[in-house]
């Protein structure tokens, strides 16, 4: 099993498995190894999967559980026409960077059932620092960005939200809605750089043995 299959399987299909009639919409297809995860589970829990991808996918599958629209992720008005009003569980694997991240987070919230999930994929720069496995720049910058950008998001919706990170593979963040409201982000205001913190690092090394 590789790890992108062991990081769904774990950490987001336990989570919603048991979900009866799931409505279940998915932001990027590719080659399509997540949407046929969640089919399986709207076939057997009688659900029934959206998926968007701006690269033509269709071809992927071929259900009468699974629709497919070949549109922007971002294109709500049109993707929202075309669902039920209420999902169980969004996943978003298109797009990683921050505030292409965030614009859907919040523009499809209102979609999303309290007790219902929001997985974003791609949340760890580990993977991709200089002279890792993946090694790769722009992924790096990315997944580090979006996931300080979902912890400040976070920091402002904590009796909104409750929040999960795995760091398997290239990471996955795990949002449960618990209210209809999401607060705007709100910067995290950190004492690293706070003379407090630089004397406190003088003594931790002078005293070091």
């Amino acid at each position: 099993m590789s790890d992108f299959d062991y990081k769904i399987d774990n950490f987001l299909i336990k989570k919603i498995n048991k979900i009866q009639n799931p409505v279940i919409l998915e932001l990027g297809v590719q080659n399509g190894r997540s949407t046929k995860k969640f089919l399986e589970i709207c076939k057997i829990n009688s659900g029934k999967l959206y998926s968007v991808d701006i690269d033509d996918c269709s071809n992927v599958l071929n259900d009468e559980n699974w629709n497919f629209f070949h549109t922007r992720d971002d294109d709500f008005k049109f993707i929202k026409s075309k669902m039920p009003s209420l999902i169980d569980v969004l996943f978003i694997d298109t797009l990683h960077e921050a505030d292409h991240v965030e614009k859907l987070i919040y523009g499809y919230f209102d979609k999303i059932k309290i007790g219902g999930y929001l997985f974003i994929d791609d949340i760890s720069h580990l993977p991709y620092l200089k002279n890792s496995e993946r090694n790769n720049f722009y992924c790096e910058i990315n997944n580090q960005e979006t996931f300080l950008r979902i912890l400040e998001i976070y920091n402002n919706n904590q009796d909104n939200i409750d929040l999960e990170f795995s760091f398997i593979s290239s990471g996955l963040a795990v949002l449960k809605k618990k209210k209809n409201f999401l607060n705007k982000k709100k910067n995290i205001i950190s004492r690293n750089l706070t003379l407090k913190n630089f004397i406190r690092y003088i003594f931790k090394n002078l005293f070091k043995r």
